[in-house]
């Protein structure tokens, strides 16, 4: 049924990366990700609004309404979801930019932003 869909509807649950988004890119769908402060996976290298349409919590009655708004770019989006399925793909040894490597790199960064925000309150407490 997924790959009969045009549209995959991810509401955000109780884990940070769900299943469902990296189903949703397998089946080539465009996701449409119904939360208010959801952190989607690698956010900090992706640009999600090139393949995924976000909708707020608030926003859901009008689902409809901005999803009939989305075919004059529904092919870009689609192009940009195949761009981007190699980085959700699991491979047995790892591949460049595949979901191990998008992983290590992400966490690389957030060593490096945490390691900045202590520089910065040490700064801000010791030094000024």
């Amino acid at each position: 049924m997924m790959l009969k869909s045009k549209f995959f509807l991810c509401p955000s649950g109780h884990e940070v990366a769900s299943r469902r988004i990296v189903e949703a890119i397998n089946a080539e769908c465009v996701l449409v990700i119904v939360s208010e402060h959801y952190a989607l996976p690698f956010s900090e290298v992706l640009r999600w609004e090139a393949f995924s349409v976000k909708v707020e919590v608030s926003e859901i009655w009008r689902l409809k309404e901005v999803l009939m708004g989305v075919p004059e770019k529904y092919r870009w989006l689609v192009e940009n979801l195949r761009v981007v399925r190699r980085h959700f793909e699991l491979n047995q040894s790892a591949k460049r930019f595949d979901v191990f490597h998008m992983t290590l790199h992400s966490v690389w960064l957030r060593r490096i932003n945490l390691g900045l925000a202590e520089i910065i309150i040490f700064f801000c407490l010791y030094i000024w």
